[in-house]
Order: structure tokens, then C-alpha cells, then sequence
């Protein structure tokens, strides 16, 4: 059994990032992050300490920086502990306070270092990509020679090192007093030891390794092509990493020893921990194109890119939601009545006050009711959060209080009030609050209604259905609520995957008898589709591809979709009266096979055992849908090129 491994991450802003970013850069950057790396009970960090070493370990949750704000599940590590506290006496050398650089040389780089050396993946983009957006605004530029002049010093370190284990002896550190920060802002790994570098073989389907000296000049000259080379190339599962013969006293020559390296620069290739060839000499051509041949072997450009797919590529990922505001007033009479009618409800003064004084008038300021044929412009500015936990206490009273059927007026106004950026933040941080349990609303909504579907054969109440289907796809107006309701993984607050919880309730409604339900189900499902395409896109256009099982933002992996795709289908094979729901749910199908890594291992053969071509292809005939099939060009044109897909199993 793994190891389990956590992301701890901290907003050293403490909110002001998300309340003046936009202000000062014209940006939103909703934190600075910092974060530290929780495995073998500890919590890693690194940061510009220079009374002693940069990198520091203390009892999770006990550093300074107080209780993380967010933690992200990075998966497992086989390696054990003795060769993980090994790699750190390594890399601390590399890692002293006095190298520390806001922007370039950071935290996030000593935890994705990690993450990649335990797991071989990559920690959250939102996170690395931080300093990259706010350099991108003018203030950032502006602000650049500033942060360079105040991390350019070099203060000697003298205190104790981290040490081989947490509980072990100490050693000296080298001395670091003519470090250039721009060599280490890359993402090249350091292994001084067997241990190390064998552990990077197991965790990585690709290793590049560098052997290198300080005194070789030809090492000097190839080194910025293999640091370009490791940034192009970033991605889970490869790992470029550098040997340098003076470093770790001993440890380095003991690697090259192992591997026969005699003279320097030597690069050696690997594929699944085997040596595929070596290059010697400092000839960038060369390491280029062999790096080329490695990747390909291992990743493999996806089959269906090389299709001739124009209209799925060119099908807009913005996600379908559902902007029009409810009736206010008539929502709230609804609300006031059936709070009256319950014998269920504890406090229904508070609660009616709540809504009626507080709740209502506020989201009748922001998304203001649309009369007649003249659209009024919402309001651009935010709600203020603070009446969040009072809306949520008492939409909570009411869930747990009334029967199915008198739920949807408080999720419609959640319906609503989630298209507000303040309130899809408030509801995403839910699990790291004190409070969590009780303020995940979107958590409780999912779970009521699940509860209605499984408790009565006729499952739950069409009005409830419909709008919780359109609360969950106006989550997707905010990538932050998307990613918090799309996670695969039980929580500290839900002991059910949230994801699982959508899954369950979206399936079933994709075969609704209700056309409307199921026209909301399929734009859900196409929301959910769109969000897991989206990431695996942007690696097909930087020439990166996804190993099979291996996720992209925590959201896809083979069992679900094979779970989405079989739904999907289904759906299909029996829908016959809307030409809309054809629509969406063929770009759902489309957006999940299209690029998913899986689709070799699982969903090319499911395709072939579920005649995925043959009901794709009965909808364009007579009686597929209507009577005489689909028949609006696009979607014909969208429902063959999908049947390309699927024939390409």
C-alpha cells in the first residue's frame, strides 16, 4: 500500500490578494500561494530563511504559516521513507534560504521538485502559474526589477541542515555564496545518491539524466539547452535530471560509477527504467532529437488527432448555464409558506427573517428580475461573502427540515447566487473552514437529492431534479466551484466523492421522461465534458500526451468515463424527441473520447461492445430523432465526426 501525499496550501495575503488584485493589476489573483508537501507524518517546506536552511520540516499544520487553506490529494507514493528523507539531505545544498526567489525560486518549486520525485507529477498549474500571471500585468512588470534587487543578496548559511531523518543526526551545508538564482528555475531534478536517482527511474516512464561537472566547459555550454529542453518538455511521468559529479560528496560519483559514465557531459535516456541510449558530447541537435524519439515512444501522439474532427474542435467549451434570475418575490412566498407549513423547521422566525430581510434583497440588487423585453445589465460588483453563513445555516434548517417536493425555491436562489465569483469562492473553500460541514451547501443539495432518488421508486420530484441540474451547471461559471464539485475523492467534509454524488444524480436524469429534465441533464453533462476536454486540449497543442489512469486536474479517469460514456449512450440509443438533447449529449460523447488517455484501454472497446457507431448513426436516419432523424446541418456534421471516434477503436 502507497504512502499517502498532501499539498498543504497557504495565502501568505491572507484574502487581500483576492480583494485588491484586480485593483492594483487588472488581474484577479485570488491568493499568493505557498505551500508545502504532508508525507511519512510531516510537513516539507521550503522559504528564504536565512538564519538557517531553506528547507524545514515541523508536525503538520504546526508551521508558522498557521492552517493551510486548501489541501489537494497528490496521490501515492510507493518509495519509502528512509529514500524520500535521503532525497532531501540531497537537495538541500540546492534549496538554502539565501537562494530563495519570490518569483523564480520559490516554495512551489521545492514541492513540485517533491511531488515529481515521489509521484512523478506535477503540483496544481494554478498554483506554478502564478508568478507567470502576475508578471504578465504592467504592475507585475513594473514591480519585477524590485522583488529581483530584494532576493538578489547572498547571505551565507550557517545554521543546521535538514537532516536524513526527521529524527536523525545533522551535517554541514555547502557553501552556496555564488549562487545564480536563474540556474535553478527550471524544472530539473538534483540526485546525489543510487537511492535517489533509482527512485526516480520508478516513478517516471521517462528519465533524462545529465552527468555533469562544475569545471567541464562543455557542460557549462549544453546545460541551458537541457534546461530548455526540461521546461518544453515538463509533464507528469518524465523527469530530466542532473548529476553533478562535485555534489553530495561521494553520492554523484557512485551513480555515474553504476551507470559507467567517464567523462562529461554524458546524458543517458529511460524508458520504464531501462536504458534506452546514451549520447555523449555537448551536441544540442542531437539531445534534442533524442529526447524527441523518447517522448514519442512513451507518449505516443493521441490516435485521434490525427482525424480530420472540424466541428468537435471547434465547439466552444463555455459551459451552459442558466443566467435568467428566479421570480423573487414568488420564491420567497413559496419559501414562507411551506417554512410555516413544516413542523420540522426549529427557528422559523430566523429563518423567514433571513431570507425575506437579507437573503432576497441581495441577489435582487445583484442579478436584478428581467421585465418585459427590456434585459437590465446586473450589477458588475460582487456580493460581500458575510451573509454567506448566515444563507448557508439557513438553507441547511430547510434541507434537512422539508420533504423533497418544497426544496427547490432554496436551491434555485443557490441556483443564482452561485454566478457570483465571491460565492463561488465561499462555497469551494468550504473544506477549510472549522464550520465546513455545515457551510457546504452544494455538498448537502447533492446529497438530499441523491437521498430522494434511492428512497422512492418513483425517484426524486421532477421540480427538485430540475433545479438542482441547473444549480450544478452554473457552478461550471467558475472553474474554482467546477473543480470543488467535480472532486473525485472523498473530503474531510463529505465522506461520499463529490463527484460521485453528481455522477449519481446526472445518470439516472439523462433517461428522464420529462424533455426539459432531460434537456438540463444533457447540458450538465455537457458542462461536466467540456471541463475534463478543456485541460486535455492544452496538452495536445503543447505535444504532450496523458498516460492512461492519470488525470488531468484530478477530473477524468477511466472508470468514470467509462461510467459518463456508457450513460451517454444509452441516453442516446432511447432519445428520439428532442434535437437539442441530441445536440449536447453527442458533444458529451465526443468531448470524452476525443483526447481521453483511457480510450485504447477501456473506452475504444466499450465503444465497440455498446454499437456506440451504429446509435450515433440511427439518429440521422428516419425515426432516429423525430421523424426523419436529426436535421440541422451542424449536428449532423457534429453526430458523424463522432461516429469517427467511435469507429476508431
Amino acid at each position: 500500500m502507497g504512502h499517502p501525499i498532501k499539498l498543504y496550501v497557504y495565502d501568505l495575503s491572507n484574502g487581500m490578494a483576492r480583494n485588491m488584485s484586480f485593483q492594483l493589476t487588472g488581474k484577479q489573483i485570488d491568493g499568493i500561494w505557498h505551500t508545502s508537501v504532508v508525507v511519512f507524518g510531516r510537513e516539507v517546506y521550503y522559504g528564504p530563511y536565512n538564519a538557517g536552511p531553506g528547507i524545514q520540516v515541523v508536525v503538520p499544520g504546526q508551521s508558522h504559516h498557521g492552517r493551510p487553506l486548501k489541501i489537494e490529494d497528490m496521490g501515492e507514493t510507493d518509495l519509502d521513507e528512509d529514500t524520500f528523507w535521503e532525497y532531501i539531505s540531497e537537495i538541500q545544498a540546492e534549496y538554502t534560504g539565501d537562494k530563495y526567489h519570490l518569483l523564480d525560486f520559490n516554495c512551489n518549486s521545492f514541492t513540485n521538485d517533491c511531488v515529481g520525485f515521489l509521484t512523478g507529477r506535477s503540483i496544481p498549474s494554478w498554483i506554478i502559474d502564478l508568478p507567470a500571471d502576475f508578471l504578465s500585468t504592467p504592475f507585475g512588470q513594473s514591480m519585477r526589477p524590485m522583488i529581483d534587487n530584494m532576493f538578489r543578496r547572498a547571505v551565507p548559511t550557517s545554521a543546521t541542515p535538514v537532516p536524513a531523518t526527521p529524527y536523525g543526526s545533522t551535517s554541514g551545508i555547502p557553501s552556496t555564496s555564488n549562487f545564480n538564482p536563474s540556474t535553478l528555475t527550471t524544472p530539473v531534478q538534483i540526485a546525489g545518491s543510487s537511492a535517489s536517482f533509482n527512485a526516480l527511474l520508478q516513478s517516471n516512464r521517462i528519465v533524462v539524466a545529465f552527468f555533469t561537472s562544475d569545471t567541464c566547459p562543455p557542460c557549462g555550454m549544453i546545460a541551458p539547452v537541457f534546461k530548455q529542453i526540461a521546461e518544453d518538455r515538463n509533464r507528469a511521468g518524465a523527469a530530466f535530471v542532473e548529476v553533478n559529479m562535485q555534489h553530495s560528496m561521494s553520492g554523484a560519483a557512485t551513480v555515474a560509477r553504476e551507470w559507467g559514465i567517464r567523462a562529461t557531459p554524458t546524458f543517458l535516456f529511460f524508458l520504464d527504467g531501462v536504458k534506452t541510449s546514451e549520447l555523449k558530447g555537448a551536441n544540442a541537435p542531437e539531445l534534442k532529437t533524442q529526447v524527441d524519439l523518447l517522448f514519442f515512444e512513451a507518449f505516443p501522439p493521441h490516435p485521434h488527432t490525427k482525424l480530420d474532427l472540424p466541428t468537435i474542435r471547434k465547439t466552444s467549451l463555455t459551459p451552459i448555464i442558466y443566467t435568467q434570475p428566479p421570480n423573487f418575490d414568488a420564491a420567497l412566498a413559496k419559501l414562507v409558506s411551506f417554512v410555516e407549513a413544516s413542523p420540522n423547521v426549529a427557528d422559523k422566525d430566523s429563518c423567514k427573517q433571513t431570507f425575506r430581510d437579507v437573503v432576497v434583497p441581495k441577489l435582487k440588487v445583484r442579478f436584478p428580475p428581467i421585465i418585459g423585453k427590456d434585459k437590465p445589465t446586473p450589477t458588475t460588483t460582487n456580493l460581500d461573502p458575510n451573509f454567506l453563513p448566515s444563507f448557508a445555516k439557513a438553507s441547511r434548517d430547510l434541507l434537512n427540515a422539508l420533504p423533497p417536493t418544497e426544496l427547490f425555491p432554496v436551491i434555485d436562489l443557490w441556483r443564482i447566487a452561485v454566478l457570483d465569483a465571491e460565492v463561488a469562492k465561499w462555497l469551494s473553500l468550504s473544506g477549510t473552514r472549522s464550520d465546513g460541514k455545515e457551510t457546504d451547501v452544494t455538498g448537502l443539495i447533492l446529497s438530499k437529492v441523491h437521498e430522494a432518488q434511492e428512497s422512492t421508486p418513483s425517484g426524486a420530484p421532477r421540480n427538485l431534479l430540475l433545479t438542482t441540474l441547473r444549480l450544478a451547471s452554473n457552478c461550471f461559471a467558475h472553474t474554482i466551484l467546477a473543480r470543488h464539485i467535480l472532486t473525485p475523492s472523498t473530503t474531510a467534509i463529505s465522506p461520499t466523492p463529490p463527484r460521485s454524488l453528481l455522477t449519481s444524480i446526472l445518470v439516472p436524469t439523462l433517461l428522464h421522461e420529462d424533455v426539459p429534465t432531460r434537456t438540463a441533464a444533457a447540458s450538465l453533462a455537457f458542462d461536466v465534458a467540456a471541463y475534463v476536454q478543456k485541460p486535455l486540449m492544452e496538452q495536445a497543442r503543447n505535444g504532450n500526451a496523458i498516460s492512461p489512469n492519470q488525470t488531468v486536474d484530478s477530473q477524468s479517469d477511466g472508470d468514470w468515463e467509462v461510467e459518463m460514456s456508457s450513460a451517454l449512450i444509452e441516453a442516446l440509443r432511447k432519445e428520439n424527441a428532442s434535437e437539442e438533447v441530441v445536440h449536447r449529449l453527442t458533444a458529451s460523447l465526443a468531448f470524452i473520447v476525443h483526447l481521453s488517455p483511457n480510450f485504447s484501454d477501456s473506452l475504444g472497446p466499450l465503444m465497440e461492445v455498446l454499437s456506440a457507431k451504429d446509435v450515433l448513426q440511427s439518429k440521422l436516419g428516419a425515426g432516429g430523432c423525430g421523424e426523419k432523424g436529426v436535421t440541422k446541418d451542424d449536428i449532423r456534421r457534429l453526430v458523424k465526426e463522432t461516429v469517427q471516434l467511435c469507429s476508431s477503436a
